[in-house]
């Protein structure tokens, strides 16, 4: 019975196209599929700005602890924790009352960056270190965004995944956190929170630390996107980021003094990880032979950005000498660096090492920005909808319906190959397929 119930869980989670809606979007079933002891809800959000998580929580508590339960069924874990931090104190309240009487613990974080990262919750959480290149199930967990719980919960029920969850935040008129039909256009998100502030402006997409600066308004909200933070083009951050890359190598091969704050804050290396971007930096100075070598310090980079964007003392840009150094050894086929042993243990400053998100806002020149974006119920109806056919990790998935079809709002429009890693994809909208392609566009005719 158990083992039946496993598997309608895993199946039904696997129709609704459930993915990781946190991150890279990593399907979901394929997590459920897992034998674990723990279940992690990752609430953190520790990301400057966004506050989606959150909000989603306090509107729906009780739809994300259900998910979290499904979870736990499905890989048989016997624990479960809700990672937040404490600062959501409203939230945090939600919280506890909804989890009375049920086997989950409410682990209250500090507010520093990046408490969301999985490597650095799963030790906040059970104290446990995912081995170096590793995945949390390695250490007997699984980890969800509460987002994906939600989802999970709504897909046991029958309702594929087919809206997003997040935050419009900087140099709009009203922010806010609200659900959206996947496959609408950035610029009608802008628009749904009253639209930009500002003539002249910039949009980060899913974040400021690890989300991309685009100024394609026209591409869609696709599963995995987190939010939209509107800033003026002249703002500090934005003209950092439009550097070139070969600008920002050039001026840290001239500027850069090896203090090492970009390692000694690094918070992979204060777990014990062996990432050592100022070592990453000595290589931007290499033209002959061990650049490849020396760059193996870059392997363990998780990309948080904290060295380029809080670390450095210089404004140097020691994640993009990373990113840069990940290329050049893939290129060469050169094996992943996991360090000189696979055992880790967490710095003995680790816990004094944190980055307050307040310090941190301070820094990007984005403080002002810091007001609530509270849960909007929005009932937009849209009229097209651009649904990419890859938007998980894996391969693309398949279209299973024709230019001219008429499809309804949560059907299938596209599956999983068979034998791959993928995720369906259902319809947002009724309407008719106008497009297929690398994506399946819908529109209301």
């Amino acid at each position: 019975m158990l083992l039946r119930r496993q598997m309608e869980i895993v199946a039904a989670v696997r129709e609704a196209g459930v993915v990781g809606a946190g991150g890279a979007g990593f399907p979901s079933h394929v997590k459920l599929e897992a034998e674990a002891e723990y279940v992690l809800a990752n609430g953190a959000e520790c990301e400057p700005l966004l506050h989606k998580d959150a909000e989603l929580t306090e509107a729906h508590a009780d739809q994300v602890l259900r998910g979290m339960e499904l979870s736990m069924q499905a890989t048989g874990a016997d624990k479960a924790i809700f990672g937040i931090k404490a600062k959501r104190t409203r939230t945090v309240a939600i919280l506890k009352e909804a989890t009375g009487g049920k086997d989950i613990k409410v682990q209250l974080l500090d507010d520093y960056y990046p408490a969301g990262d999985e490597f650095v919750l799963v030790h906040e959480c059970t104290g446990r270190l995912i081995p170096p290149g590793g995945i949390p199930l390695q250490v007997g967990t699984v980890v969800h965004n509460s987002e994906t719980l939600y989802n999970i919960a709504e897909a046991a029920e029958g309702r594929p995944v087919t809206r997003k969850i997040l935050t419009v935040a900087g140099e709009v008129a009203t922010p806010m956190s609200m659900a959206v039909p996947v496959g609408i256009t950035l610029r009608e998100v802008i628009a749904i929170a009253g639209g930009p502030s500002i003539r002249d402006y910039s949009v980060f997409v899913g974040g400021l630390m690890m989300g991309k600066l685009t100024d394609d308004l026209n591409q869609p909200v696709t599963k995995t996107t987190g939010g939209l933070i509107v800033l003026p083009t002249s703002h500090r951050l934005v003209q950092r980021i439009l550097t070139p890359t070969k600008a920002m190598h050039r001026i840290g091969k001239s500027a850069c003094d090896q203090c090492s704050y970009c390692t000694e804050f690094c918070p992979r290396y204060l777990l014990g990880y062996d990432v050592q971007p100022h070592k990453v930096m000595r290589t931007l100075g290499f033209s002959a032979s061990g650049k490849q070598n020396w760059s193996k310090w870059a392997d363990l980079c998780c990309a948080c950005g904290l060295c380029t964007l809080y670390a450095c003392p210089e404004d140097l840009f020691p994640r993009e000498a990373c990113n840069q150094a990940i290329a050049d050894r893939k290129d060469a086929n050169l094996e992943r660096w996991l360090g000189p042993t696979t055992e880790v243990k967490a710095h003995p400053m680790a816990d004094g090492r944190h980055a307050p998100l307040k310090s941190l806002m301070q820094k990007l020149g984005v403080t002002s920005y810091n007001v609530p974006a509270p849960w909007h119920d929005n009932s937009y109806e849209a009229r097209r909808v651009t649904l990419p056919l890859s938007q998980h990790v894996g391969v693309p998935s398949k279209a299973v319906v024709q230019v001219g079809d008429k499809v309804k709002a949560g059907q299938l429009v596209a599956e999983i190959p068979e034998g791959k890693l993928a995720a369906r994809i259902h319809s947002s909208i009724e309407g008719t397929v106008t497009t297929v392609n690398s994506a399946v566009t819908i529109e209301k005719l």
